[in-house]
């Protein structure tokens, strides 16, 4: 872990399960505890959740009912599920993807909202500097295991200029609002390029971005550490898939 996540990082799960922001005598653990005790979720998803730890990140995130919820690079819609119920009836999620991702999760995507099984999850497919959100209208802005793909381009294809992205991150949140950010961290000196290559960033790189458009730092933590993580090598790779050192940060506007 860095220097920088060590001065910022909660210290705790459990600090930041007591933390987490209470709606209606719910927190925000309470909320997505119920989200993945719910019956109707699908079996498969269960399966990652030690893995992704749900609780802790949407309960460190602050999630609470009623939100309105844009969930950059939402992949398969795993998070999705979770959100969608956690914000309940009166919350909206807002699924993005990017078109050149059509490939990797479009069947995905389908399956999970067939039938308008999660009627409040609208789908986007658009690029990062696109977000297809009105100034001022999200509470929240997830990017879980994303911001790396700023350096990715799948069949040559660009899925959006850094800053613009940021600036639109910080266009569709509400005063207040907050932009969750959790990636494959790298080392301080691996350069930009490593998104694409080791679908990897440094941390520091998300952090200037973030607040070059205006956000704050609120907290960050270290649940997602692994001091064992060399941070130089593919995080597809067999020695580290699944258990490398990822940061989570969480920005305020």
């Amino acid at each position: 872990m860095n220097i920088f996540r060590k001065l910022l990082c909660t210290s705790t799960a459990l600090s930041i399960l007591m933390a987490s922001a209470v709606t209606q005598g719910q927190t925000s653990a309470d909320l997505v505890q119920g989200s993945l005790d719910s019956g109707d979720r699908p079996s498969a998803d269960a399966v990652d959740d030690a893995r992704r730890m749900p609780l802790e990140v949407l309960a460190f995130a602050g999630i609470e009912e009623g939100m309105t919820i844009l969930e950059m690079e939402a992949g398969g819609g795993y998070y999705t599920e979770i959100m969608s119920r956690a914000v309940g009836a009166n919350g909206n999620i807002i699924m993005q993807n990017p078109p050149a991702f059509d490939g990797f999760n479009g069947e995905a995507v389908q399956a999970r909202l067939a039938d308008n099984r999660l009627s409040n999850v609208t789908f986007t497919r658009v690029n990062f500097d696109e977000l297809e959100a009105p100034n001022g209208s999200v509470d929240m802005v997830t990017w879980i295991l994303g911001p790396h793909e700023l350096w990715f381009e799948p069949g040559g294809q660009n899925l959006g200029d850094p800053e613009d992205t940021f600036s639109e991150i910080a266009r569709v949140l509400k005063p207040g609002g907050v932009f969750l950010a959790i990636d494959h961290d790298a080392q301080a000196d691996a350069g930009t390029a490593v998104g694409g290559t080791l679908h990897r960033i440094y941390e520091g790189v998300v952090s200037d971005l973030a607040e070059g458009a205006g956000l704050s730092l609120v907290r960050s933590s270290n649940l997602h550490s692994n001091e064992n993580d060399s941070l130089d090598i593919g995080v597809f790779d067999p020695a580290i898939q699944g258990k490398t050192d990822k940061f989570a940060l969480l920005y305020k506007k």
